[in-house]
Formats: C-alpha cells, sequence, structure tokens
C-alpha cells in the first residue's frame, strides 16, 4: 500500500468525528457552490456537479442540504476563489495546499500562521509543481465486489493501480481517464464513497517518526482551517508512523 493510500486510510478512520464538525459537508457545499457558478445548477450538463453531489451521496449528505447548496449557489458560490498555497515543512516535505475562500486575506493569513507555528515555509504558487502530477482517485466501497472480477470489469477505463484496502478499494487513474472511470462505474452501477482529482507526489520523502509526526500534525492542522478543501504532500507514511498515529 503506497504512503498516500494508507494516510487516505487514517483520515477515513478519523471521518466520523471530521463529519461530526460539520468540515466534510462544509467542503462539499462550497464545491458544489462553485460547480454551479462555473456550469450551472443542471447536473446532466455539468460534469463538476456531477462529482460534487455524487461526492456528496458518498459522504451520506443530506439530500436537502445538496438541494439548498445548489439553490444557494448562484449568489453564494460566485464569491468563492479557488486559491492554492505550496511549502516546505519539517524535513523538506512538500505540501500543496487548496482552498476556496470568500476573503483571501483571512485564507492566507490562516495558511501563512501554520506554516510559521510548524516550522515551515510558504514558497510561490508554481514552485512544486514539479513534484506532483494530478490524477484520479476513487474510493469504492468492497460491498460484494469481487476484488479480480471488478478489477477486469474496470481494467479498460485506464487502472493505473488498484489497492485494497479490506473494506475498501483505492482506484488509480492517469488525469485524462478521470472520466472515463467515473463513466464506467457508473455504467456497472458501482457505489462510489469517493471520487476526486489529487496531486500525487512522484517521489517520497522518508523521516524519523517523531519528524513525520509534526508534518502529519502540520497537515491535520491546515486541514482543520475554514477554507481548505484538500492538503497534498509528499511524506513517505511508513509503517511506523501510520501505526504511531493509530494510537
Amino acid at each position: 500500500m503506497s504512503g498516500h493510500s494508507k494516510w487516505s486510510t487514517i483520515k477515513r478512520k478519523k471521518g466520523a468525528i471530521d463529519a461530526k464538525k460539520g468540515k466534510i459537508f462544509s467542503r462539499i457545499v462550497k464545491e458544489i457552490q462553485i460547480a454551479v457558478r462555473e456550469g450551472g445548477p443542471e447536473p446532466e450538463a455539468n460534469p463538476r456537479l456531477r462529482l460534487a453531489i455524487q461526492n456528496a451521496k458518498g459522504a451520506n449528505m443530506p439530500k436537502d442540504n445538496v438541494e439548498r447548496a445548489i439553490s444557494k449557489a448562484s449568489s453564494e458560490g460566485a464569491n468563492l476563489q479557488e486559491i492554492t498555497f505550496e511549502g516546505y515543512g519539517t524535513g523538506g516535505v512538500a505540501i500543496f495546499v487548496e482552498c476556496l475562500s470568500d476573503n483571501n486575506l483571512r485564507t492566507v493569513s490562516n495558511v501563512r500562521a501554520v506554516f510559521n507555528k510548524r516550522g515551515g515555509n510558504l514558497g510561490t504558487n508554481g514552485s512544486l509543481s514539479f513534484l506532483f502530477e494530478r490524477k484520479g482517485v476513487f474510493t469504492i466501497p468492497r460491498g460484494e465486489l469481487d476484488p479480480e472480477e471488478f478489477q477486469l470489469e474496470i481494467i479498460d477505463a485506464g487502472v493505473e493501480e488498484f489497492e485494497d484496502e479490506g473494506d475498501v478499494f483505492i482506484i488509480t487513474t492517469a488525469l485524462e481517464d478521470f472520466g472515463n472511470m467515473q463513466k464506467k462505474l457508473d455504467d456497472l452501477g458501482v457505489q462510489i464513497e469517493n471520487a476526486e482529482l489529487q496531486r500525487i507526489p512522484n517521489d517520497r520523502k522518508e523521516l524519523d517518526t517523531d519528524s513525520a509526526k509534526r508534518v502529519l500534525k502540520m497537515i491535520e492542522e491546515f486541514e482543520d482551517l475554514e477554507d481548505v478543501q484538500s492538503v497534498y504532500h509528499n511524506l513517505e507514511v511508513t509503517e511506523e508512523v501510520m501505526a504511531s498515529m493509530e494510537e
């Protein structure tokens, strides 16, 4: 299992707690709002909105919440802007932060504060682009799916990596195959817990356990910020680090 998937597994186990805080729903609402602003309120004609609604279902977000977010999007979504931040944490670990914000000054201030507090350095946009590659990542509940049969069913849709994590399958595709895989899973009637374009590191940096935990703590602080949608990094999450985070 890759370090990326290990950390994703840990975050999924934390998901119920995060959901209680309303953070997951808040992220989805923002994504719905900006999707409607960019492509209109009809899911059939708006791929980004379809994806956001799909992820809302995967997160068990009530249908009323989704419909309310769509109806309010024309006004509230207009104020949202996509902002990204790039920098380094402990041990030179690269960190890429994606935000949706209605207040740039607040967002910049909050993100910079976490970098400073945790001994990191905020860099210029584009400084880390060579370290990450955008890929499609799908989380599929195992349910009654047979791993071997399922892989054969989807192989022609552009599977780059297929990981069996027990209760879920993690499927990775190239950026250009994201839509193909989404359509294939829809055609098969397969439930999707989450689907998104992620920034996957080309190389990973391994640190000692204490340093790695400091980086992961920094990432959690970023994720707790109101405006942050996603945080990516190139830390190698070893078995020892994963075990220490689960304690």
